[in-house]
């Protein structure tokens, strides 16, 4: 990047450049049809850090299947992600009717109120950040409820996921808390065994088991589809622009990879490489957003 670029990005609003950039994205993704599940995780921009060694640090919205990223925000650098994804949620005037998968860190009765206000549904994961609840639900007598099965091979990783589903019972105290379950994995790979059993809540009531296990599965996608790609096919952790705004701006615009994956691409390496031999072809892409 040229020292005049590096200037001119680092003077644009990165909160402003991320809001426009989600609300249009949000109405591409929209339009695709279908109830949307939006994964929410967040990732350090490790070549960014500053003389202090801190990196900025954002956090995404991504659409299950579809792969377009619907919001970003920048965690405060005195803080953690915990606030910056209730930021995030309150950027949305409104999430219904979508489905909202979140981790273990952020199973948290601000936040579930947050994505309730927001008219949406929530999936997390009950792990010993939440000690109480997490006992309550290992000591729900799952022996006596009926188990949903399915298998999954991938890259020599053959993987059984058995999940088994409650209404949540009334003494759960958990804000909107309608559906519990006991999620077990088992993964092959290379002759060795894993399992790993977690629980989960959510205030979809509808949901059957299956339809649980497809959208904790789906919250993989954001780790997938965005962070790997970013690193990898961006090299962000290795990007060292530190300058003012500008490591920001540029995450932001690394949010091409939402409009190759609206246009059909699968493989962003290989769909930048084809509008890398044609301009029209950027061009093209962009009229038809």
């Amino acid at each position: 990047m040229s020292w005049g670029s590096r200037r001119a990005f680092a003077l644009v609003s990165p909160d402003v450049l991320n809001r426009v950039l989600g609300a249009w994205l949000w109405t591409r993704a929209v339009r695709a049809g279908g109830r949307l599940v939006i994964a929410i995780d967040g990732k350090a921009v490790r070549g960014a850090k500053s003389k202090g060694g801190k990196a900025p640090h954002l956090v995404a919205a991504l659409a299950h299947g579809i792969g377009a990223v619907l919001g970003q925000v920048a965690a405060d650098e005195k803080s953690n992600e915990i606030p910056a994804v209730r930021d995030l949620l309150k950027a949305f005037a409104s999430l219904a009717p979508a489905v909202i998968t979140i981790d273990a860190m952020h199973t948290q009765h601000d936040t579930a109120q947050v994505i309730l206000g927001r008219g949406a549904d929530y999936v997390m994961t009950v792990k010993a950040n939440m000690p109480t609840l997490h006992k309550q639900l290992k000591e729900l007598p799952w022996a006596a409820v009926p188990a949903v099965s399915a298998v999954s091979t991938d890259h020599g990783r053959r993987a059984r996921r058995t999940i088994k589903a409650v209404l949540a019972p009334s003494w759960i105290e958990f804000d909107g808390a309608a559906q519990v379950a006991r999620l077990r994995r088992t993964v092959m790979k290379n002759g060795k065994k894993t399992v790993e059993v977690v629980c989960l809540i959510t205030s979809d009531r509808e949901a059957d088991p299956a339809t649980l296990a497809a959208w904790v599965r789906g919250h993989r996608e954001i780790e997938n589809r965005l962070h790997w790609v970013r690193d990898v096919t961006y090299l962000e952790d290795k990007s060292l622009v530190r300058m003012g705004n500008a490591p920001r701006v540029m995450a932001s615009l690394r949010l091409a990879i939402s409009l190759l994956r609206l246009d059909g691409h699968a493989n962003i390496a290989a769909a930048h490489r084809h509008h890398a031999r044609d301009p029209q072809r950027t061009l093209k892409l962009l009229q038809a957003a």
